[in-house]
């Protein structure tokens, strides 16, 4: 292994025996950092022949899914990234022949398909649409990885079930594999492999080991040799060397920068004048300085001396910074930019001139509604902002949460943080589920399952419950229940109580948000705040009083006008 993703491309395209060439392609090999972070993206697409613009739409469909694939969060999966890019294609495809004269007649529009290849470290994602295809040859074996989305009326004669462009709504077929060095990746349009077969595609690359290109040009002059009577292209790209897991940016960080020193007031550090200590523990060491050159306060956090052994602890800390930079919300604590030359590991963020949410409660021990709601649905806002980036905060508590002299909350605290984008980096520090306070974590936290956003929002609601009750939904209970039978039998302690006036469906909403079973929570932290203002009518009905109660009179006459009508019968009956 190397320090680098390393490949070999061979790539050739012709029009064949038609008039102009209508599929397109492209491959794009970014530098560091963008090269671990996101890595090689390669495309094909194939315009259909019945329509006069379809070679704009493969043209579009390759150029933006190159281009805008890297303008998306480094934060983001590749899965997630690549998806929203295709769609985004696809309806810009599909509003073309909208505006079109071609609007209702789809063959002739802006059509076409389209199969990506992602190489990210050591894995690699495969995007489909249509009927080009990918195959994979390793050794002997040529695999085709992608199903054809074409249905056939006869022998002779089928159409697309499935393209970008023809239709509003896009469904892509994904996967993604393991590679090894050696493997080789092949995508080609259906005027290639329909008239190539696996020998000879395996004796062209043979006879070129050193250089793909012949070996592509060799492959489309076959199928033309044969009578393909199509546009034909094919992209070869074999993996070379595999980047080592020292690659991983941060880790080389952890590698390379020493540890601080434990600071002390009126120190000079790294330009920083050190006013004091804000907390210390054994895991990290907080500070309020000055910086030197804005005259700025800043807080200044180093990790303990205790756990330089831990790389996992080291790699979480400097996440830290990483997720702040790539989070632009006012409700999540802000990292100062670094200006000068970084002598050791810790991280600067914003000072915030206020108190943690924990000391709030202590303030605030009968805090009225409005206050409550508006201050979840800041923190709400703040976690959305991680959601929207596929992290996973994974460590809310009031502690991790402070309200400044404005009343502004902001999030703080991101080292237990799961990232999606990031764990598809191979890297040698054990990736592993972070519990944050056992008080507020989800319960699928302790069954070792993977946290969610419903994780996230389990833990907002044990905070809503706590600030208007003082106490916990299931007490000390969750960390106790370590299989799902046990945690099926938590039972939720109502909000509600006769020192305060707090609206029945309001609790319902809040029971809601920290149900055990993850799939019986709200599904987006939007919903949940939606719920906690306004009475979901769900909860409305479930809680409404019976009949009796609500209006005894009417209860009443109901039960007399049931009592004659069974008079009536009765007496019928005797008639008869």
């Amino acid at each position: 292994m190397s320090n680098q993703l390393k490949i070999s491309v061979g790539q050739y395209s012709d029009k064949g025996r038609k008039a102009s060439n209508q599929d397109f392609h492209g491959i794009a090999v970014p530098r560091e950092p963008q090269l671990s972070a996101k890595g090689i993206a390669v495309a094909l697409a194939d315009g259909i022949s019945s329509s006069e613009v379809s070679q704009i739409a493969s043209q579009s469909a390759v150029t933006s899914f190159l281009e805008d694939y890297y303008c998306t969060s480094e934060a983001w999966s590749v899965r997630t990234a690549a998806e929203r890019v295709l769609v985004a294609t696809n309806s810009w495809l599909h509003s073309q022949t909208q505006q079109s004269q071609h609007r209702y007649d789809k063959d002739r529009g802006y059509v076409c398909t389209l199969s990506a290849l992602v190489i990210k470290s050591t894995t690699a994602h495969l995007f489909h649409v249509g009927d080009t295809r990918i195959y994979r040859l390793r050794g002997e074996l040529l695999e085709q990885l992608t199903e054809d989305h074409r249905v056939w009326v006869s022998s002779t004669q089928s159409h697309l079930a499935r393209a970008l462009g023809i239709d509003r709504k896009l469904d892509i077929d994904y996967r993604s594999l393991q590679i090894a060095p050696g493997d080789l990746f092949l995508l080609a349009s259906d005027g290639v492999y329909e008239h190539v077969d696996g020998d000879f595609i395996r004796a062209a690359i043979n006879d070129c080991p050193g250089d793909l290109a012949p070996a592509a040009e060799a492959i489309v002059g076959e199928a033309y040799r044969r009578g393909s009577p199509d546009n034909l292209t094919v992209q070869l790209v074999r993996i070379d060397e595999l980047p080592s897991p020292e690659a991983n940016e941060i880790y080389r960080q952890v590698s390379e920068l020493p540890f601080a020193p434990l600071l002390e007031a009126r120190m000079n550090f790294d330009g920083y004048q050190i006013v004091r200590e804000v907390r210390g523990s054994s895991r990290s060491h907080i500070y309020l300085a000055v910086d030197g050159e804005t005259g700025e306060r800043v807080i200044i956090k180093i990790p303990s001396v205790d756990l330089q052994g831990d790389p996992a602890y080291l790699e979480r800390f400097l996440m830290e910074e990483w997720i702040a930079r790539r989070i632009d919300s006012a409700h999540v604590l802000k990292p100062c930019w670094q200006t000068r030359k970084r002598n050791y590991i810790y991280v600067v963020s914003e000072f915030i001139e206020g108190q943690t949410l924990a000391q709030w409660m202590i303030d605030n021990p009968k805090p009225d509604l409005a206050s409550v709601r508006g201050l979840l649905e800041q923190i709400a806002r703040g976690l959305q902002a991680f959601h929207r980036l596929e992290m996973v905060h994974q460590d809310l508590k009031p502690d991790n949460i402070m309200i400044d002299s404005t009343g502004t909350v902001k999030i703080i605290d991101f080292g237990a943080t799961r990232v999606a984008g990031v764990m598809e980096i191979a890297t040698p520090i054990e990736q592993i589920n972070l519990l944050g306070s056992a008080a507020y974590a989800a319960p699928e936290y302790f069954l070792g399952e993977a946290g969610s956003s419903r994780s996230d929002i389990f833990s907002l609601g044990v905070i809503a419950y706590q600030m208007l009750s003082g106490r916990l939904p299931y007490g000390v209970e969750v960390a106790k229940a370590r299989t799902r039978a046990a945690q099926r039998k938590l039972v939720y302690q109502s909000v509600l109580n006769d020192e305060r006036e707090i609206p029945a469906w309001l609790d319902d909403a809040i029971r809601k948000a920290v149900e055990p079973d993850p799939l019986a929570r709200y599904e987006e932290l939007s919903e949940f705040i939606y719920d906690l203002h306004h009475p979901n009518q769900a909860f409305l009905n479930k809680t409404r009083p019976p009949l009796i109660e609500r209006n005894p009179v009417i209860f009443w006459k109901s039960v007399s006008f049931v009592l004659l009508l069974a008079v009536i019968v009765l007496g019928a009956v005797r008639l008869g």
